[in-house]
């Protein structure tokens, strides 16, 4: 009634108002996994398109990267890791490594040489690339191995109560195997 009022005033009476994005879901983890391993699949299928402009050091590279980059991928998916994780992974899947490509592709072709500085410096930010994900490899494995360590030690704590250990029974002498 309110909203009628003051959009009368300003010639917006009757009108409903416009849907934010605000209002539009968030993704799931999974739909952002998936969305992340889509633009890989796009990003490998532009590789292989300018793989005659891209230096042979810089193609490796990007494989190396994309290599390791979609065994990620598929290790979040199952065992998952935190959202700063994720949003890195994403920006160097959706990002970084297309821009370096796509910068590098519009370049005159005479600067599309092995040797030349363009080429160089490309291969640098591949380089760092290249580093960044296996930090974030890392990270995430490591992550996943704190985290199985914590709950180690929580389960010690819980079930270890007065020194009763509980361990695998030890076979005893003249015991079949």
């Amino acid at each position: 009634m309110v909203g009628k009022f003051f959009g009368s005033l300003f010639g917006g009476a009757g009108r409903e108002p416009e849907h934010g994005l605000d209002e539009q879901l968030p993704l799931t983890q999974a739909q952002e996994l998936e969305q992340t391993r889509e633009a890989l699949g796009a990003l490998r299928s532009a590789i292989r398109r300018a793989g005659a402009v891209l230096p042979t050091l810089a193609s490796s590279r990007v494989r190396q990267t994309d290599d390791l980059l979609a065994g990620l991928i598929d290790y979040i998916a199952e065992h998952g890791a935190s959202t700063e994780q994720r949003v890195l992974l994403n920006a160097i899947v959706t990002d970084y490594l297309p821009t370096s490509l796509r910068v590098y592709r519009a370049l005159p072709p005479s600067t599309h040489t092995d040797s030349s500085p363009e080429s160089e410096k490309l291969l640098e930010q591949l380089d760092i690339l290249h580093s960044t994900a296996l930090d974030l490899d890392n990270q995430v494995r490591t992550g996943a191995l704190a985290e199985l360590s914590v709950h180690g030690r929580f389960l010690q704590d819980k079930f270890d109560v007065g020194g009763i250990r509980l361990t695998a029974p030890q076979p005893r002498e003249g015991d079949a195997l």
